[in-house]
């Protein structure tokens, strides 16, 4: 019988790229998405799901139960960018981030839980971010929202292993999708005092969103986790110097790390 797979946020992006790579594996694979009516292209179904509305999730999660009878692995893929000065950035903007980088992806857990400690089985898998292992200058409270998610997950897992539940996180770098298109980005204030090297990092980041990596290679990543019986509780996917940079920040000095921070991004 294959497994039954829900990944939030399906319809683009890393989401798409695993559901279709699992997909032409033989799994039964269901997407999700906030308006799945305007995606003609899925080649498995999408489901409507918010993961900041609570009922959504709910109305989800037992339709696929309905349907399928059991859920095998969750995939919390869905998530935002935000750019921005801390200072310049609104609270709200702040506030909404979190809403759907972290307590959606918990909301979802609660909602599959229950189905899973009946089955005595299951895998959660929540996609993270190598941004949540630092604090980025203007992506710091994407990185914040991401670094709680992989905290929080070390927590859960602990808490329903006795279950025969499995909690994994997959840190991606960076990756060829469209991200940038859905990231909110506090606006460039002219006289702003963080105008220059803001609007400098904000190119950056654009540019090196279209020469990242192939999402199909994560897609692998994920196929291998669901098919190890023991898998690792954090997973870093990425360029060599993204995943050793998370190394560097646990070895260097504070500071030395700050500054070399400061010098990739040229920052004064």
């Amino acid at each position: 019988m294959s497994k039954v797979v829900l990944i939030t946020g399906g319809s683009s992006g890393i989401g798409k790229a695993i559901g279709e790579y699992l997909f032409h594996k033989g799994y039964t694979v269901y997407g999700t998405s906030r308006n799945p009516e305007k995606i003609v292209n899925s080649v498995f179904p999408l489901i409507a799901l918010d993961v900041r509305n609570k009922e959504s999730i709910q109305n989800a999660v037992q339709k696929i139960i309905a349907t399928s009878k059991r859920i095998d692995v969750v995939i919390n893929n869905a998530g935002v960018g935000i750019t921005g000065p801390i200072e310049e950035t609104p609270t709200d903007e702040m506030r909404n981030n979190f809403e759907t980088n972290f307590f959606g992806p918990i909301e979802v857990i609660k909602a599959v839980l229950p189905q899973m400690r009946e089955q005595k089985s299951g895998l959660i898998i929540n996609i993270t971010s190598i941004a949540g292992y630092m604090g980025l200058p203007y992506r710091g409270i994407y990185s914040a929202s991401k670094g709680a998610l992989e905290l929080v997950t070390e927590a859960i897992s602990i808490e329903v292993k006795q279950f025969g539940i499995n909690i994994v996180n997959i840190a991606p770098g960076e990756f060829a999708t469209d991200i940038a298109s859905h990231r909110y980005h506090a606006p460039i204030l002219e006289g702003s005092v963080y105008k220059e090297p803001y609007e400098n990092t904000l190119g950056m980041m654009n540019s090196h969103m279209h020469s990242g990596d192939n999402p199909e290679d994560l897609a692998a990543v994920v196929y291998q986790i669901i098919n190890d019986k023991n898998p690792k509780l954090h997973y870093k996917v990425g360029a060599f110097m993204q995943k050793f940079s998370i190394v560097l920040k646990r070895i260097l000095p504070d500071r030395i790390y700050e500054k070399m921070l400061m010098n990739h991004y040229k920052l004064k």
